[in-house]
């Protein structure tokens, strides 16, 4: 397998994260880019139609994107992980956990481009506030649940602490700690697994 990434990318160090914790990780090539919405990296966009990272090559030669499909493959190979429950409420719970994380890191990313890439004469600040007010609505709903999560380790925990990872990244002087202290909590244990330490974005 071969995987085309970014280290920035929260969507990326998801699936770096699912990689070292199921012991996959000597089986995957590594491709580093630089891309953006604006400067497409030719190489990814070989391998990916819509030129978006993390994209996963099979060995049969087919690309997976979007992080959520890619962990779902890996997971698939090892089978008795558990990350993605077969069915039941505990398979709902993990994929609503997954696409809550999802959402928060989708608008924190929304946000970062908009000062970070358009010009400032064409940013749009009720666009940014609006995006930032989903990812204090997600850490809202994440913060109620966090003390439920405990030593687990699954699909769904994995994305929320790359989403806490991007806001200790790109959003250092937000202080969501202070706010929503049983996340905080729980992420200052998680943050100390192995995995989490050994993928952290470039300073």
């Amino acid at each position: 397998m071969k995987l085309i990434y970014s280290p920035a990318s929260p969507f990326v160090r998801k699936v770096l994260v699912h990689l070292k914790e199921l012991g996959l990780e000597d089986k995957v090539e590594f491709a580093k880019v630089a891309t953006s919405v604006v400067d497409q990296s030719p190489e990814l966009a070989a391998a990916n139609p819509v030129t978006k990272i993390p994209t996963l090559v099979m060995d049969n030669g087919k690309p997976l994107y979007d992080s959520r499909i890619i962990t779902q493959y890996l997971a698939s190979l090892a089978p008795d992980c558990g990350y993605y429950p077969a069915d039941g409420e505990a398979r709902w719970d993990v994929l609503r956990l997954e696409a809550t994380a999802e959402g928060l890191m989708d608008a924190a990313v929304n946000a970062r481009y908009e000062r970070g890439l358009r010009p400032a004469e064409k940013q749009w600040d009720d666009w940014v506030d609006g995006q930032m007010k989903k990812v204090e609505g997600a850490l809202k709903a994440l913060d109620g649940e966090a003390a439920s999560f405990g030593d687990r380790v699954d699909a769904g925990i994995i994305a929320v602490a790359c989403a806490c990872g991007y806001l200790d990244f790109r959003y250092g002087d937000m202080g969501w700690r202070e706010s929503y202290p049983s996340l905080a909590a729980w992420y200052a244990n998680f943050s100390e697994r192995p995995s989490m330490k050994e993928t952290q974005p470039p300073s």
